[in-house]
């Protein structure tokens, strides 16, 4: 798939021949100051974005008009001195001016409300201003085949964004509460203040929709759509978000820019733009009790949101209500931040500090009592606005979690009995919790800041009794599909994963909730990857592993076994079979022997295949003593399971110490209850093997240091003590290793660290542009929780890849969380009771039985271990970024933040023709409060980035290159007219 162009030149700027109608027309509209006064040059995009698609005949009749005036065709036959015979083909005109935007019209008080709409000639004509207006309407068409308009005249897209900036830099600071008649204002979530008092009818949506009702339509965004062609897109169908009311809804159908829709269709606009996390907006332009469109909007390239959040003027945004956390309520889980637009909410502690003080956040500057300039911008805003945290941390074992999974809020849920909601809670994380809830390594508890008390509280023991829901069928969690649609329930886009494992899987089943239908190819006959074929069943019985793959199944994953790319078919025929995204998480099945004497003997086995065929048939016998090298939990499976398979004198070598060896202490311990042996401190020398070169003994040599006095690994050995080993049975789990087969043949995928793909860290993606890795393919050998969240990030960029012109990375969530300092904070009142512990089920016998002996929790015992939670985290509202639209109340499962009418005067309305004398009144009133406020010296401009850098402001138009504007300056293309 061809990656758009990130750089539209406007193909008129620098004209050496310029239109002077249209230079007249450009300053005419314009409400740029400089430009209204001075005029228009060639490199302003009032001039070149007119000039694309305004002919100098529609610049005649344009400039005849005022600006938002309306005219009846009577008089604007009069104004153009129109004979009869030239009507029809004046009126042609006049439809390709409402057509492409340049005009609007509406049938004033000839509309029969309750009859037929009039014809042409009952129309009143308006010029609108620039934005919103034609600027706007000019990216907005709606055909069978798409916006024609747009891909004929990309240097549209850059014009609506140009004229969304220019005429408010260095205003927006001076607007009053309200917004001042300048575009559009955020109308909150409906719901989100049902219950507050003193709202006013239009600050709810549904007075909006029943005031119009009858004439309501929904067209194309053209935020969305400009945005996608400058390279910036969000990846949302950019159809039918954008909502007309009124006369304008007709204009819209008539001029192909949209079509009528019921009240009740409406309302399931609204109720899946919320879903998305999407902010309304209402028009702010025509005065008290007047709106001409509801947009639904995504911060990411909404032109409207950006002239709050980039220029950090609220004012220019928000509605009358801001968002408050009840802490007591709120558990830190997260989801009110990674929603919230405008990074308003982060995630901090509930605890207070050692001495009793609680933590204070830093609020955002507001330009009321300071001096504002270009050094208050953000630029990054759509990066910054998805940091996660504060600086001073948050509960210790969110950020511990490699998946970030809300352990404090399915805590909570668990001690309600709220069994349900606590495992759709873990499933926006993590769709493996029950096999996660028996064999993940646990970084939640070790960061638990209740193990600084006495004992960490049992995490995965609560975790594994709630998913056990999803081993029955009949309590099965399937999560709804959100898709950024209101045309498909799925989207046509066919994404290829390889690779069943943990990984591949969790990137399938996030794209199934974003509304995909993936294909997984395996090449072995189960799904699960090493969750099937690499944990033993006494850890992990493959019946969970399947119940949790059937949720997948059940959203339209379709897992097809026994394929190999590569062999059985390729990536390219892929290609050719309608598959634009590849994600290939092929996990690391190979294994790796030490380069010594012997090391071709049979007998000898690599950990990663002798586990794949213990996993397939229990019932086989290992005769013979088995020795086992490596230290980590993989040579601990071995060693476990080579026991169970009945082989005698089971013994584990390692380099490390038993302090310092790579299994988790409670591995070690297991192991040593079944009577197998861990001899520390021992490196394999030799191999040696009889006379049919079959093995029968190792000879290692004492280990003196494993790692340099850099911490780079270089083992060395006392190389006169040695010890031989007799065994019939080697086997090694030192390392493991990819097995590419022919699977990137012919492709651009390039390599490091031997075979390992080089791809970019945060979305993954390698010089292949349509393949992306992840897992331990890509990261090395990690846990099963680490590929789950890999596989999660993946399915966001490949969501972004197969929507042409949107951005991998603006606006995405990085994932980095800090963890509080559990070493200043005061704990003034806990449960003291004792950690709960599951125990074993002594029927199995469980050091030779392949089956899972280690029990559940039950009911009362997860009650009490959820009391002892220290509930560590919440969520902490800067109220002077807010702008009240209500999205973090419908992703809160807690009731934990509501809104409340703070600013009644933001839901002042005003007319654009009343803006200045608005800021004017706003400015002079600034003026004093901030008269004593000194000004920042002069340095160069720059912002905080979400990395903690600083980054200069560099000042241009999106899509237009300064190298450009330079030359045609130099050229001599210019001239103020």
């Amino acid at each position: 798939m061809p990656e758009m162009s990130k750089a539209v030149i406007p193909p008129h700027m620098g004209d050496k021949r310029p239109s002077e109608k249209i230079l007249k027309l450009g300053k005419k509209i314009t409400d740029v100051a400089a430009h209204k006064l001075k005029g228009v040059t060639v490199n302003d995009p009032e001039y070149w974005g007119l000039a694309e698609i305004v002919t100098e005949e529609m610049a005649d009749i344009a400039l005849k008009m005022k600006v938002r005036r309306h005219y009846k065709i009577e008089e604007l036959w009069k104004m153009n001195k129109i004979e009869e015979h030239q009507k029809a083909h004046f009126q042609k005109v006049l439809d390709e001016m409402s057509y492409i935007g340049l005009l609007e019209y509406d049938y004033g008080n000839n509309y029969d409300h309750n009859g037929a709409i009039p014809g042409p000639t009952d129309r009143r004509y308006c010029l609108p201003m620039f934005v919103p207006g034609s600027a706007e309407l000019f990216n907005m068409e709606e055909t069978p085949e798409g916006n024609k308009r747009l891909k004929e005249h990309p240097a549209l897209a850059s014009f609506f964004e140009r004229m969304t900036f220019i005429p408010l830099d260095g205003i927006t600071h001076m607007v009053p509460p309200g917004g001042a008649g300048i575009g559009m204002h955020v109308i909150p979530v409906e719901k989100a203040i049902s219950m507050e008092n003193g709202t006013i009818d239009l600050e709810h949506i549904s007075y909006w929709l029943k005031k119009y009702e009858g004439h309501i339509g929904v067209g194309q965004c053209s935020c969305r759509v400009s945005r996608e062609v400058l390279g910036e897109g969000c990846g949302d169908d950019e159809m039918n978000w954008c909502i007309g009311v009124g006369d304008f809804a007709d204009y819209c159908r008539e001029t192909g820019k949209g079509h009528d829709i019921t009240y009740e269709e409406a309302m399931e606009i609204f109720r899946k733009a919320e879903d998305n996390g999407f902010v309304h907006q209402i028009t702010n332009i025509d005065g008290e009790n007047k709106i001409f469109g509801i947009c639904n909007c995504n911060v990411n390239v909404c032109n409207a949101l950006r002239t709050s959040q980039l220029f950090n003027t609220p004012n220019m945004s928000r509605s009358a209500f801001t968002a408050r956390v009840e802490r007591d309520k709120c558990v830190a889980c997260g989801k009110c931040v990674e929603y919230c637009p405008a990074g308003a909410v982060k995630l901090g502690q509930k605890l207070c500090a050692k001495d009793g003080r609680e933590v204070q956040y830093p609020k955002h500057e507001l330009p009321d009592r300071l001096v504002w300039g270009r050094d208050k911008y953000d630029e990054d805003y759509r990066d910054n606005n998805r940091i996660n945290c504060y600086e001073t941390g948050t509960s210790p074992c969110k950020a511990a979690c490699p998946a970030h999974i809300a352990v404090q809020g399915y805590i909570r849920k668990a001690k309600e009995g709220k069994y349900r909601e606590a495992l759709a809670l873990i499933k926006k994380d993590n769709p493996f919790p029950a096999v996660c809830g028996r064999v993940c390594n646990r970084r939640c508890e070790m960061a638990c800041t209740r193990g600084t008390v006495d004992e960490a509280v049992a995490i995965d023991d609560i975790k594994k009794f709630i998913a056990e829901q999803d081993l029955h069928e009949e309590t099965r969690y399937v999560p709804p599909v959100v898709i950024a649609s209101n045309r498909l329930t799925r989207w046509d886009q066919k994404i290829a994963v390889i690779g069943a494992g943990p990984a591949g899987l969790s990137c399938a089943y996030y794209l199934a909730v974003k509304g995909y239908r993936p294909v997984v190819f395996e090449k072995h006959a189960r799904p699960g990857g090493m969750m099937t074929y690499g944990i033993p069943s006494y850890k992990l019985e493959k019946d969970v592993i399947e119940a949790e793959i059937q949720v997948l199944r059940e959203l339209g994953v379709e897992i097809r076994g026994g394929v190999e790319v590569g062999r059985d078919v390729t990536i390219g025929e892929l290609r050719e079979q309608g598959y634009q995204a590849f994600y290939l998480a092929i996990g690391c099945q190979g294994g790796k022997i030490p380069d010594i004497p012997g090391k071709d003997a049979r007998g000898i086995d690599i950990a990663v295949r002798f586990l794949r065929h213990a996993s397939e048939n229990h019932g086989q016998k290992l005769n013979g003593r088995v020795v086992v090298v490596g230290g980590g939990n993989v040579a601990v499976d071995c060693a476990r399971t080579a026991s169970r398979l009945g082989g005698k004198n089971v013994a584990m070598f390692c380099l490390e110490s038993r302090e310092t060896m790579p299994a988790s202490e409670e591995e070690i311990r297991e192991t040593l209850d079944e009577e197998i042996a861990i001899h520390n401190g021992w490196g394999p020398k030799e191999i040696l093997k009889d006379e049919n070169g079959k093995a029968w003994a190792v000879v290692f040599q004492k280990c003196t240091s494993v790692f340099d006095k850099d911490g780079r690994f270089d083992p060395q050995y006392a190389k006169d003590e040695l010890m031989t080993v007799e065994c019939e049975h080697v086997i090694f789990a030192v390392g493991q290793s990819i097995e590419w087969g022919n699977l990137l043949e012919g492709s651009r995928v390039e390599f490091w660290h031997g075979n390992y793909p080089v791809a970019d860290a945060l979305t993954y993606q390698t010089k292949e542009p349509d393949i992306f890795v992840g897992g331990d393919v890509y990261s090395g050998p990690k846990f099963v929780i680490d590929a789950i969240e890999a596989g999660k990030n993946a399915a966001e960029s490949l969501h972004r890849y197969v929507h042409p012109g949107t951005s991998l990375t603006i606006g995405r969530n990085r994932r980095d969380f800090r963890e509080l300092d559990k070493d200043n904070i005061r704990l003034d009142g806990y449960d003291t009771i004792g950690r709960q512990e599951a125990g074993m089920d002594h029927q199995i016998d469980h050091r030779h039985s392949f089956r899972d002996a280690r029990k559940l929790l039950t009911e009362e015992q997860v009650h009490l271990e959820a009391g002892r939670c220290l509930s560590c985290g919440a969520s902490v509202v800067d109220e002077n970024k807010c702008i009240g639209c209500g999205i973090c109340t419908t992703k809160c499962e807690f009731d934990a933040i509501k809104l409340h009418r703070d600013h009644p005067e933001c839901s002042k309305m005003c007319r654009s023709e009343d803006k200045f004398k608005e800021i004017g009144a706003y400015a002079a009133g600034k003026a004093l409060k901030s008269v004593f406020a000194k000004k920042p010296e002069g340095k160069r401009s720059a912002v905080k980035t979400s990395a903690g850098a600083k980054k200069p402001i560099v000042r241009r138009p999106s899509g237009v290159t300064v190298k450009k504007v330079k030359q045609a300056r130099a050229s001599g293309k210019n001239g103020r007219k």
